[in-house]
Protein backbone atom coordinates (compact mmCIF):
# COMPACT_ATOMS: atom_id res chain seq x y z
CA UNK A 1 0.00 0.00 0.00
CA UNK A 2 1.20 3.39 -1.08
CA UNK A 3 1.64 6.55 1.81
CA UNK A 4 -1.58 8.54 0.63
CA UNK A 5 -3.11 5.17 1.14
CA UNK A 6 -2.39 4.92 4.75
CA UNK A 7 -3.17 8.98 4.79
CA UNK A 8 -6.38 8.98 3.23
CA UNK A 9 -7.91 5.81 3.96
CA UNK A 10 -6.04 4.16 7.32
CA UNK A 11 -8.00 4.52 10.31
CA UNK A 12 -6.39 6.45 13.51
CA UNK A 13 -5.14 3.32 15.79
CA UNK A 14 -4.51 0.98 12.97
CA UNK A 15 -1.19 -1.00 13.34
CA UNK A 16 0.89 0.09 10.48
CA UNK A 17 4.19 -1.59 9.18
CA UNK A 18 6.22 -0.08 7.08
CA UNK A 19 9.18 -1.75 4.82
CA UNK A 20 11.86 -1.09 2.07
CA UNK A 21 11.77 -4.29 0.63
CA UNK A 22 15.30 -5.59 1.65
CA UNK A 23 15.41 -8.77 2.89
CA UNK A 24 16.27 -8.36 7.00
CA UNK A 25 20.74 -8.63 7.14
CA UNK A 26 21.96 -11.19 9.75
CA UNK A 27 22.46 -10.38 13.52
CA UNK A 28 25.98 -10.16 12.92
CA UNK A 29 25.86 -7.46 11.06
CA UNK A 30 24.76 -4.52 13.62
CA UNK A 31 25.68 -1.47 11.82
CA UNK A 32 23.37 -2.88 9.01
CA UNK A 33 20.57 -4.57 10.94
CA UNK A 34 20.37 -1.09 12.76
CA UNK A 35 19.77 0.66 9.39
CA UNK A 36 17.47 -2.31 8.03
CA UNK A 37 15.35 -1.64 11.06
CA UNK A 38 14.79 2.27 10.31
CA UNK A 39 13.11 1.49 7.47
CA UNK A 40 11.66 -1.44 8.24
CA UNK A 41 9.04 -1.99 11.27
CA UNK A 42 5.85 -1.42 12.49
CA UNK A 43 3.86 1.16 14.61
CA UNK A 44 0.30 2.32 15.55
CA UNK A 45 -1.41 5.55 13.51
CA UNK A 46 -1.17 8.20 15.74
CA UNK A 47 -1.92 11.23 13.88
CA UNK A 48 -2.40 12.82 10.41
CA UNK A 49 -1.25 16.42 8.87
CA UNK A 50 -2.84 18.09 6.11
CA UNK A 51 -0.80 20.24 3.89
CA UNK A 52 0.60 23.40 6.13
CA UNK A 53 2.36 26.60 4.98
CA UNK A 54 4.77 28.13 6.68
CA UNK A 55 5.93 31.69 4.78
CA UNK A 56 7.01 30.68 1.04
CA UNK A 57 6.87 26.73 2.13
CA UNK A 58 4.81 24.12 1.81
CA UNK A 59 4.78 20.89 3.84
CA UNK A 60 3.00 18.23 2.41
CA UNK A 61 0.67 16.16 4.05
CA UNK A 62 2.22 13.50 6.31
CA UNK A 63 1.20 10.66 9.17
CA UNK A 64 2.69 9.85 12.67
CA UNK A 65 3.25 6.03 13.86
CA UNK A 66 4.31 5.44 17.19
CA UNK A 67 7.04 3.10 17.33
CA UNK A 68 7.55 2.14 20.63
CA UNK A 69 8.58 3.78 23.96
CA UNK A 70 11.88 3.29 26.35
CA UNK A 71 12.45 3.46 29.55
CA UNK A 72 12.26 1.45 32.92
CA UNK A 73 9.96 0.86 36.55
CA UNK A 74 6.91 2.31 34.37
CA UNK A 75 8.38 5.39 33.74
CA UNK A 76 8.90 6.39 29.79
CA UNK A 77 12.20 8.26 28.96
CA UNK A 78 11.88 7.86 25.04
CA UNK A 79 9.20 8.17 22.68
CA UNK A 80 9.85 6.93 19.25
CA UNK A 81 7.54 8.63 16.65
CA UNK A 82 8.09 8.42 12.82
CA UNK A 83 6.84 10.60 10.59
CA UNK A 84 5.87 9.75 6.77
CA UNK A 85 5.30 12.31 3.69
CA UNK A 86 2.60 11.18 1.86
CA UNK A 87 5.08 10.60 -1.20
CA UNK A 88 7.48 8.14 1.05
CA UNK A 89 9.05 5.73 -1.18
CA UNK A 90 8.70 2.71 1.20
CA UNK A 91 6.04 0.20 1.38
CA UNK A 92 3.12 -0.15 3.93
CA UNK A 93 0.97 -3.09 5.17
CA UNK A 94 -1.89 -2.24 7.71
CA UNK A 95 -1.70 -5.06 10.56
CA UNK A 96 -4.50 -4.10 12.05
CA UNK A 97 -7.56 -1.88 12.55
CA UNK A 98 -9.50 -1.06 15.63
CA UNK A 99 -11.49 -2.93 16.61
CA UNK A 100 -15.68 -1.58 16.61
CA UNK A 101 -16.91 -0.05 20.15
CA UNK A 102 -13.26 0.72 20.82
CA UNK A 103 -12.45 4.09 22.09
CA UNK A 104 -9.79 6.54 20.55
CA UNK A 105 -7.97 9.50 23.48
CA UNK A 106 -6.63 12.02 22.12
CA UNK A 107 -4.60 14.31 24.34
CA UNK A 108 -6.36 17.51 22.57
CA UNK A 109 -9.43 18.54 20.43
CA UNK A 110 -8.39 19.81 16.56
CA UNK A 111 -6.07 19.61 13.87
CA UNK A 112 -3.01 18.68 15.81
CA UNK A 113 -4.46 16.22 18.34
CA UNK A 114 -2.23 13.14 18.63
CA UNK A 115 -3.93 9.82 19.93
CA UNK A 116 -2.30 8.79 23.27
CA UNK A 117 -4.10 5.14 24.10
CA UNK A 118 -6.78 3.94 22.34
CA UNK A 119 -9.26 1.55 24.97
CA UNK A 120 -11.43 -1.37 24.86
CA UNK A 121 -14.37 0.83 25.86
CA UNK A 122 -15.47 4.17 27.22
CA UNK A 123 -14.92 3.13 30.78
CA UNK A 124 -11.61 1.86 30.07
CA UNK A 125 -10.77 5.00 28.75
CA UNK A 126 -12.51 7.31 31.43
CA UNK A 127 -10.63 5.39 33.70
CA UNK A 128 -6.80 5.88 31.53
CA UNK A 129 -7.35 9.44 31.37
CA UNK A 130 -7.88 9.85 35.54
CA UNK A 131 -4.67 7.38 35.93
CA UNK A 132 -2.57 9.47 33.26
CA UNK A 133 -3.80 13.08 33.72
CA UNK A 134 -4.74 14.17 30.47
CA UNK A 135 -6.54 17.29 31.62
CA UNK A 136 -7.87 18.32 27.63
CA UNK A 137 -8.29 14.72 26.66
CA UNK A 138 -11.10 13.92 23.61
CA UNK A 139 -12.21 10.54 23.46
CA UNK A 140 -13.77 9.29 20.25
CA UNK A 141 -15.61 5.83 19.41
CA UNK A 142 -14.63 4.17 16.98
CA UNK A 143 -18.08 3.55 14.61
CA UNK A 144 -19.18 1.04 12.07
CA UNK A 145 -18.92 4.05 9.70
CA UNK A 146 -14.87 4.22 10.01
CA UNK A 147 -15.14 0.43 9.13
CA UNK A 148 -17.34 0.58 6.06
CA UNK A 149 -15.52 3.88 4.72
CA UNK A 150 -12.91 1.43 3.76
CA UNK A 151 -15.34 -1.40 2.14
CA UNK A 152 -16.34 1.57 0.00
CA UNK A 153 -13.68 2.88 -1.43
CA UNK A 154 -13.10 -0.76 -2.77
CA UNK A 155 -9.97 -0.72 -1.06
CA UNK A 156 -8.50 -3.64 1.20
CA UNK A 157 -5.68 -3.64 3.44
CA UNK A 158 -2.93 -5.25 2.16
Amino acid sequence: MFAFLIYELVPIGSIVAWSDGTPQPPKRHRKKLSAWKTRNSRGRLIRKHGERTTGSSVAQPDFTLHEGDFGSNGTIVIRVHRTFGIDSDLIFRVLERPSLGSVRVFDRAGEYAELVHLAENREAAETWINQHGYPNAVLQDVTADGVAAVGVEGRAAE
